[in-house]
């Protein structure tokens, strides 16, 4: 019976420390979030949140993000001349910040404005060449990663928008990841949106061949006015940097089980 007590006394205390760190992720969550919070609330982060604690950190895999273009590619631009490239670097940041508030390690291909080629490469078509090679290097590199890549979509009708993930056969973890993505952007962001996740080929060079689950993020189309000034906004690339994080940790949660 005294031993039984004990245990039960035990128990409570690992339940509480446990409560401690669940809270310390929280608030770390919500200095990163902050409009964020405001939009969704703070049930909403914490039901999006699978903690370390919870997790397991030897069986946690490394994230690895990218922002697609960079440098001398801007990729596509809005009416208003806005280049991609920016968005979607901001995207990343905020993401980073709220994976590695959470605990996550986390590696990215750029993190400002530049192209990742090798030092002495010259021509833009050699080194966007070299730039593409060092990416998908760095999503290879790692034997338990998923990695995602961060993008904007552009269309000669500017009627459309949404967002849509892209994924690779390659890898058979790729569509679940993908939908889990698509899921949150429902839920979170975009009730209407029935875009479904598309297997890609090979001209999305990086998600094709990367070898990890990676699913390339199509976060909205800057061809079309309306979601375009949203994405241009930092209050909604947070809100997009949510969603991402949203789907990752569902994914995380369902493989766990």
């Amino acid at each position: 019976m005294i031993v039984t007590k004990k245990l039960r006394s035990v128990g409570k205390k690992v339940k509480k420390i446990r409560g401690i760190k669940r809270r310390y992720v929280y608030i770390a969550l919500a200095v990163v979030l902050s409009g964020v919070l405001i939009a969704y609330g703070f049930n909403k982060v914490e039901n999006a949140t699978m903690t370390m604690a919870s997790a397991g950190k030897a069986d946690t895999p490394i994230i690895v993000l990218d922002a697609g273009h960079g440098g001398m590619d801007g990729g596509c631009s809005s009416a208003a001349g806005v280049p991609e490239k920016g968005i979607n670097l901001n995207i990343l940041l905020t993401l980073r910040d709220m994976l590695e508030a959470e605990g996550f390690e986390v590696d990215v291909t750029r993190d400002t404005d530049c192209s990742i080629h090798d030092e002495g490469i010259e021509g833009i078509a050699n080194q966007k060449s070299s730039d593409m090679d060092n990416r998908l290097a760095k999503f290879n590199k790692y034997p338990n990663a998923i990695c995602i890549s961060v993008h904007q979509n552009q269309f000669t009708d500017p009627k459309y928008s949404g967002a849509q993930m892209f994924y690779s056969a390659a890898n058979s973890k790729s569509g679940e990841l993908a939908q889990c993505i698509q899921n949150q952007f429902v839920e979170y962001l975009q009730p209407d949106n029935q875009r479904e996740t598309k297997l890609c080929g090979k001209e999305l060079f990086l998600c094709y061949y990367s070898k990890n689950p990676t699913v390339m993020c199509e976060c909205g189309f800057l061809s079309n006015p309306d979601e375009a000034a949203k994405l241009s906004t930092e209050d909604y690339q947070r809100q997009v940097a949510f969603t991402i994080f949203a789907g990752l940790n569902q994914y995380l949660s369902k493989t766990k089980k």
